[in-house]
């Protein structure tokens, strides 16, 4: 899975922004605390749910059934906007 080609991701420093281009069904822009930013940075190349905890884990110390649970829950919004290509 990775982002759709109707979605930007761009890091202003602070925090990821994604943001629609205007073939996606979904217009605006979506803001993203510092884990769901890396989700998104994560996404910005073919990629799965297990490799993304993976990358998690490896920069936070994190339980693999935390990293889990946020990294599905981000990835579910996501969808739920057309932002992932599965």
């Amino acid at each position: 899975m990775k982002i759709n080609n109707g979605f930007i991701a761009h890091n202003d420093g602070e925090e990821t922004l994604l943001v629609s281009t205007g073939t996606a069904r979904f217009s605006g822009l979506v803001r993203s605390n510092p884990t769901a930013g890396f989700i998104i940075k994560c996404l910005e190349q073919e990629t799965t749910e297990d490799e993304i905890v993976a990358k998690i884990q490896q920069n936070w110390e994190v339980s693999n059934e935390v990293a889990r649970r946020d990294v599905r829950k981000i990835i579910e919004q996501l969808k739920t906007i057309g932002a992932i290509d599965e």
